[in-house]
Protein backbone atom coordinates (compact mmCIF):
# COMPACT_ATOMS: atom_id res chain seq x y z
CA UNK A 1 0.00 0.00 0.00
CA UNK A 2 1.35 3.42 -0.94
CA UNK A 3 1.81 5.84 1.96
CA UNK A 4 2.46 9.56 2.33
CA UNK A 5 6.07 10.70 2.50
CA UNK A 6 5.51 11.76 6.12
CA UNK A 7 4.95 8.09 7.02
CA UNK A 8 8.72 7.83 6.47
CA UNK A 9 9.96 11.28 7.46
CA UNK A 10 8.08 11.32 10.79
CA UNK A 11 10.09 8.35 12.14
CA UNK A 12 13.48 8.98 13.74
CA UNK A 13 15.33 6.72 11.30
CA UNK A 14 19.15 6.88 11.09
CA UNK A 15 18.86 7.27 7.32
CA UNK A 16 17.69 10.87 7.82
CA UNK A 17 21.12 11.82 9.22
CA UNK A 18 23.01 9.90 6.55
CA UNK A 19 21.11 10.90 3.41
CA UNK A 20 19.87 14.44 3.98
CA UNK A 21 20.87 15.30 0.39
CA UNK A 22 18.47 12.66 -1.03
CA UNK A 23 14.77 13.23 -1.75
CA UNK A 24 12.04 10.84 -0.62
CA UNK A 25 10.49 9.55 -3.84
CA UNK A 26 8.05 6.87 -2.63
CA UNK A 27 6.88 5.21 0.60
CA UNK A 28 5.12 1.83 0.73
CA UNK A 29 3.84 -0.54 3.39
CA UNK A 30 3.89 -4.35 3.06
CA UNK A 31 1.63 -6.75 4.94
CA UNK A 32 3.40 -9.07 7.37
CA UNK A 33 0.60 -10.81 9.32
CA UNK A 34 1.63 -12.06 12.73
CA UNK A 35 4.92 -10.15 12.73
CA UNK A 36 6.30 -9.00 16.06
CA UNK A 37 8.89 -6.43 17.03
CA UNK A 38 11.79 -8.90 16.79
CA UNK A 39 10.91 -10.24 13.30
CA UNK A 40 12.70 -7.60 11.20
CA UNK A 41 15.84 -9.74 10.66
CA UNK A 42 13.57 -12.62 9.67
CA UNK A 43 11.82 -10.42 7.09
CA UNK A 44 15.16 -9.28 5.68
CA UNK A 45 16.31 -12.91 5.38
CA UNK A 46 13.08 -13.85 3.60
CA UNK A 47 13.57 -10.97 1.16
CA UNK A 48 17.18 -11.96 0.44
CA UNK A 49 16.06 -15.50 -0.33
CA UNK A 50 13.81 -14.22 -3.14
CA UNK A 51 16.62 -12.45 -4.86
CA UNK A 52 23.30 -7.61 -11.47
CA UNK A 53 26.07 -6.39 -10.23
CA UNK A 54 26.01 -2.62 -10.26
CA UNK A 55 28.82 -0.26 -11.16
CA UNK A 56 29.22 2.44 -8.55
CA UNK A 57 29.52 5.87 -10.16
CA UNK A 58 29.51 7.78 -6.88
CA UNK A 59 30.76 7.13 -3.37
CA UNK A 60 28.72 4.59 -1.45
CA UNK A 61 26.55 5.74 1.42
CA UNK A 62 28.64 3.29 3.50
CA UNK A 63 31.40 5.94 3.38
CA UNK A 64 29.16 8.25 5.47
CA UNK A 65 28.29 5.77 8.21
CA UNK A 66 29.16 6.76 11.78
CA UNK A 67 31.15 4.13 13.65
CA UNK A 68 28.17 2.80 15.64
CA UNK A 69 26.30 2.02 12.40
CA UNK A 70 29.40 0.87 10.50
CA UNK A 71 30.26 -1.56 13.29
CA UNK A 72 26.69 -2.92 13.42
CA UNK A 73 25.72 -6.01 11.44
CA UNK A 74 25.53 -5.03 7.78
CA UNK A 75 23.88 -8.17 6.50
CA UNK A 76 24.97 -10.40 3.65
CA UNK A 77 24.53 -9.36 0.06
CA UNK A 78 22.70 -11.54 -2.41
CA UNK A 79 24.56 -11.15 -5.71
CA UNK A 80 21.28 -11.41 -7.65
CA UNK A 81 19.91 -8.30 -5.92
CA UNK A 82 20.73 -5.07 -7.77
CA UNK A 83 20.70 -3.00 -4.57
CA UNK A 84 23.68 -3.58 -2.27
CA UNK A 85 23.55 -3.58 1.53
CA UNK A 86 24.63 -0.40 3.29
CA UNK A 87 23.58 -1.29 6.84
CA UNK A 88 21.14 -3.39 8.86
CA UNK A 89 20.10 -2.40 12.36
CA UNK A 90 17.44 -3.83 14.67
CA UNK A 91 14.54 -1.93 13.09
CA UNK A 92 15.87 -0.48 9.84
CA UNK A 93 18.11 -1.27 6.89
CA UNK A 94 19.34 0.53 3.81
CA UNK A 95 20.41 -0.73 0.38
CA UNK A 96 21.72 1.30 -2.55
CA UNK A 97 22.18 1.38 -6.28
CA UNK A 98 24.27 3.98 -8.07
CA UNK A 99 24.69 4.37 -11.81
CA UNK A 100 25.12 7.10 -14.40
CA UNK A 101 21.51 8.21 -14.00
CA UNK A 102 20.70 8.18 -10.29
CA UNK A 103 21.93 7.23 -6.83
CA UNK A 104 19.02 5.38 -5.19
CA UNK A 105 18.52 4.26 -1.61
CA UNK A 106 15.93 1.74 -0.50
CA UNK A 107 15.23 2.23 3.19
CA UNK A 108 13.39 -0.55 5.00
CA UNK A 109 11.84 0.12 8.38
CA UNK A 110 10.00 -2.13 10.81
CA UNK A 111 7.06 -0.30 12.41
CA UNK A 112 4.12 -1.12 14.64
CA UNK A 113 1.12 -1.31 12.31
CA UNK A 114 -2.47 -0.24 12.85
CA UNK A 115 -3.68 -3.84 13.30
CA UNK A 116 -1.24 -4.60 16.14
CA UNK A 117 1.26 -6.52 14.02
CA UNK A 118 4.51 -5.05 12.81
CA UNK A 119 4.83 -4.19 9.14
CA UNK A 120 7.58 -3.50 6.68
CA UNK A 121 7.85 0.03 5.34
CA UNK A 122 9.92 0.83 2.29
CA UNK A 123 11.01 4.33 1.32
CA UNK A 124 12.84 5.06 -1.91
CA UNK A 125 15.23 8.01 -1.70
CA UNK A 126 16.94 9.38 -4.79
CA UNK A 127 19.60 11.79 -5.88
CA UNK A 128 19.42 12.19 -9.68
CA UNK A 129 22.68 12.72 -11.56
CA UNK A 130 22.04 15.89 -13.54
CA UNK A 131 19.18 16.81 -15.82
CA UNK A 132 19.13 13.37 -17.46
CA UNK A 133 18.64 11.74 -14.05
CA UNK A 134 15.69 14.02 -13.28
CA UNK A 135 14.17 13.29 -16.69
CA UNK A 136 14.71 9.55 -16.17
CA UNK A 137 12.97 9.60 -12.77
CA UNK A 138 9.97 11.38 -14.26
CA UNK A 139 9.82 8.99 -17.22
CA UNK A 140 9.90 5.79 -15.14
CA UNK A 141 7.33 6.91 -12.54
CA UNK A 142 4.39 5.11 -14.23
CA UNK A 143 6.50 1.96 -14.63
CA UNK A 144 7.39 2.02 -10.90
CA UNK A 145 3.77 2.42 -9.80
CA UNK A 146 2.20 -0.02 -12.28
CA UNK A 147 4.85 -2.77 -12.43
CA UNK A 148 7.80 -2.49 -10.01
CA UNK A 149 6.09 -1.75 -6.68
CA UNK A 150 3.16 -4.14 -7.18
CA UNK A 151 5.63 -6.91 -8.10
CA UNK A 152 7.76 -6.15 -5.01
CA UNK A 153 4.65 -6.17 -2.87
CA UNK A 154 3.60 -9.60 -4.12
CA UNK A 155 7.13 -11.00 -3.85
CA UNK A 156 7.87 -9.74 -0.33
CA UNK A 157 4.45 -10.56 1.08
CA UNK A 158 4.72 -14.06 -0.44
CA UNK A 159 8.20 -14.45 1.09
CA UNK A 160 6.75 -13.56 4.50
CA UNK A 161 3.80 -15.99 4.11
CA UNK A 162 6.07 -18.79 2.85
CA UNK A 163 8.46 -18.24 5.73
CA UNK A 164 5.57 -18.41 8.21
CA UNK A 165 4.21 -21.61 6.60
CA UNK A 166 7.65 -23.26 6.69
CA UNK A 167 8.10 -22.28 10.33
CA UNK A 168 4.64 -23.63 11.25
CA UNK A 169 5.39 -26.94 9.50
CA UNK A 170 8.73 -27.18 11.32
CA UNK A 171 7.07 -26.47 14.67
CA UNK A 172 4.44 -29.10 13.94
CA UNK A 173 7.08 -31.67 12.96
CA UNK A 174 9.18 -31.12 16.10
CA UNK A 175 6.19 -31.36 18.43
CA UNK A 176 5.33 -34.92 17.35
Amino acid sequence: MRLSKTAHTSHPWRIHQLASDFSVEDVWSFRTPGAGPDDFPTMLAAMRATGGLVKQRVASLRDRLPSDVRDAFRGPDNESMPLKAVYELDMEAARELANQTVHTLMHLGWVHGANGDHELRMAVLVKPNGWFGRLYMAAIAPFRYLIVYPALTRQWERAWRDRNHAEAEYQEGTSR
